[in-house]
């Protein structure tokens, strides 16, 4: 008789975005008891699903599930990194960029569904400064989003782009010197974004070829824009098609030092922190296991006409 394989689930109740009252039912009824031995924990206050998820690894579990919005996912994947147990993930935010990016359903039964195909893969992941993240790190515009949006109980695309305009009154460029193993950059730039994965999360994909299991990162760096420019930068941003942005350049490379003007805001996947004005960032390759689809659809991209109507909406609010 084959034993059964030990599932830690991580619920934060007040994270992402929808509620988690039914969720342990959905997750009995899903798993199969006859292969599964599950645990399910509720997170109490900050910290509490890094605590949980180290105890996973003292007790050789096989999966940890998190279950919430970027932020809870982040934590607990940041925990299990170099360790033998695989990460499933229940995206239940707005964001969902590591969910997003892995394919993994925001229908709560259908993720489940891909934790119970058991298809386990390696996963890059990135420092900066030696802060972990597993999307994307980046200064200029969206630092300034991110600081905007931090803490901020509305959450979603058109929240994001809303404020994207917001912000991008307030930006201004900075020159920016990008040193790489392949070459220097040295111009002003909007954006530079360390991309392990594709996109920040909503959809949005500052880097479409990115790739989170090749052991490098895309750099991209946009240069400064004019209000004329916002419309298509935006409908390529969530089309992926920001490659095609005469305006954009990349660099593929496995470590980059970002030199800056002066210290502020970077976002580490999102959350906005204060950095220095030198910046190491570096990909470490195949550091996280993350249970995904054995064979996830095929990406669409969003219809352009839709993305300018949403853009208009959320400036009407």
């Amino acid at each position: 008789m084959n034993k059964k394989k030990k599932i830690y689930v991580i619920i934060n109740p007040v994270s992402g975005t929808s509620s988690k009252q039914g969720l342990p039912t959905k997750i009995a009824q899903a798993l199969d008891p006859h292969k599964f031995d599950v645990h399910i924990f509720i997170t109490g206050y900050a910290g509490h699903g890094s605590e949980i998820a180290s105890q996973a690894i003292k007790d050789k579990v096989n999966y940890v599930i998190a279950a919430g919005g970027d932020g809870t996912v982040n934590e607990v994947a940041r925990t299990l990194i170099g360790s033998d147990i695989a990460l499933g993930i229940i995206p239940m935010g707005s964001g969902n960029g590591l969910g997003r990016e892995l394919n993994i359903p925001t229908d709560a039964k259908k993720a489940l569904a891909v934790i119970m195909e058991e298809n386990v893969v390696s996963i890059d992941y990135g420092k900066a400064n030696g802060h972990i993240f597993f999307c994307t790190c980046g200064v200029g515009f969206d630092a300034v989003v991110a600081e905007k949006v931090s803490g901020k109980k509305s959450r979603g695309s058109l929240m994001y782009v809303k404020n994207m305009f917001e912000s991008f009154i307030e930006q201004k460029s900075e020159t920016y010197e990008i040193i790489c193993p392949e070459g220097t950059i040295k111009d002003k730039a909007f954006v530079v974004t360390c991309a392990n994965a594709s996109q920040y999360g909503y959809n949005a994909h500052i880097a479409p070829h990115a790739d989170i299991q090749d052991g490098l990162m895309n750099i991209s760096i946009l240069k400064p824009l004019t209000i004329l420019d916002v419309p298509q930068t935006t409908v390529q941003l969530f089309t992926r098609n920001l490659d095609d942005n005469k305006k954009m350049i990349e660099l593929l490379t496995k470590e980059a030092t970002i030199k800056r003007e002066k210290e502020g805001i970077m976002h580490i996947d999102g959350d906005p922190i204060q950095m220095g004005k030198e910046i190491h960032v570096i990909i470490i390759p195949k550091g996280l296991n993350v249970l995904v689809p054995k064979n996830p659809p095929k990406k669409h991209p969003l219809d352009p006409q839709e993305i300018i109507l949403n853009i208009l909406r959320s400036i009407s609010k």
